[in-house]
């Protein structure tokens, strides 16, 4: 089994156990993106580690060529100074050096491969880690709007019952009718409180000043004949009662 193929087993295995817990949303989203940037850290470790294994094995791919054309030089050394026998032991090692690079080089290219495999693997990982990130923010919005929705829903129908309705109109007509009594009970103590005779009389007396008033501006204006002697008379007296009036004002003394 790879190393994605544990982290995928993983990865699954703390969804299933969260959602198995039945967790709130939020934080069960939260914590997979934690889980994932966890595991994420792990594959990245693995994978370079396998790089490091693949320049390794190249390194040795060089060493064991370095090697074989070190010892084929030393073979013709041999051969120009007349040894024949060293330059047989020498390409024999040649030989061995030779056939190693050529085996680690195959060793090395499936590693290669395999390693160019990891790192596309990592990258669609990390990408897939960031799209889920990126998504966790909308699914969240998504989860409380429903929540929200489902508290309304409750809310309306705890209150769907019509006699709360009811009782609410009933206590909205009892409030009116005591703020009608509490006018009433006003009007009546102002009409039943002092001299009601006294009230009587002031309220006639405002009307007929009202109306004397009135017939006075008429005759300025010219729309009635002038006063009679009695009229006037009687004017007159007023008027000498409202002077007299006027100078016991305190105001008006100096």
């Amino acid at each position: 089994m790879g190393i994605f193929d544990r982290l995928s087993t993983l990865i699954r295995s703390n969804i299933n156990d969260l959602i198995s817990r039945a967790e709130n949303p939020e934080k069960m989203l939260n914590q997979l993106i934690v889980d994932m940037r966890t595991q994420l850290a792990k594959a990245k470790q693995q994978v370079a580690a396998a790089i490091a294994d693949e320049k390794r094995l190249a390194a040795q791919v060089d060493q064991e060529r370095k090697a074989a054309e070190d010892w084929e030089r030393r073979a013709v050394l041999a051969v120009q100074e007349g040894r024949d026998d060293l330059a047989k032991q020498a390409l024999l090692r040649h030989n061995e050096h030779a056939q190693g690079a050529l085996q680690l080089h195959d060793t090395w290219i499936k590693h290669r491969e395999e390693t160019e495999r990891l790192k596309v693997s990592l990258r669609q990982l990390n990408d897939r880690i960031e799209d889920a990130r990126r998504k966790k923010n909308i699914l969240i919005a998504r989860q409380k709007r429903a929540e929200a929705h489902k508290r309304i829903q409750e809310t309306m129908s705890s209150i769907g019952d019509k006699s709360v309705f009811e009782t609410f109109e009933r206590m909205a007509e009892q409030i009116e009718h005591e703020e009608r009594k509490l006018i009433a009970a006003a009007e009546v103590n102002e009409d039943l409180s002092g001299d009601t005779l006294l009230k009587q009389f002031q309220s006639i007396e405002v009307k007929a000043d009202a109306d004397q008033q009135l017939l006075e501006l008429k005759r300025k204006m010219g729309l009635l004949p002038a006063a009679s002697p009695a009229e006037a008379k009687q004017l007159g007296k007023g008027a000498k009662e409202a002077e007299l009036i006027e100078d016991d004002d305190p105001e008006h003394q100096h």
